[in-house]
């Protein structure tokens, strides 16, 4: 056993290393523009969505009340949950094939929101209609 000075030297050098460790995943960069969580969708248009392993990117699209509204699906990696794309709402299942876009159209007569998620609900999204 080591003298309690030293054993507290030693915790107070591995407390101020995690504290100095933790300092610096709060420094990290902000993520890129292209990452953004909310996309607002062109009128009558359509919003491309990509499915990899963070999930889906954007993660909300808004929309407009009454414009058609198409959302283009492409899973982009394969270390992902989100090979296919649910709609639990609307009972809509789509696979997402690897590099291939999937199109859904989307009801929007109302104003709403339509969650949208992976096949084991891990990542989620969501389409607001106003």
């Amino acid at each position: 056993m080591g003298h309690p000075m030293t054993r507290r030297a030693s915790a107070l050098l591995v407390l101020s290393v995690l504290l100095a460790a933790c300092g610096k995943q709060d420094a990290a960069p902000a993520p890129a523009a292209s990452a953004q969580p909310t996309v607002v969708a062109p009128t009558g248009g359509a919003v491309a969505i990509t499915a990899n392993e963070k999930g889906f990117t954007p993660t909300e699209v808004q929309a407009t009340r009454g414009a058609p509204l198409s959302l283009i699906f492409t899973r982009t990696s394969d270390n992902t949950c989100a090979k296919e794309v649910v709609f639990p709402e609307l009972k809509v299942r789509r696979p997402l094939p690897l590099n291939q876009a999937v199109a859904i159209a989307l009801p929007t007569e109302q104003a709403r929101t339509y969650k949208f998620q992976c096949g084991m609900a891990m990542w989620e999204g969501s389409v607001v209609i106003k």
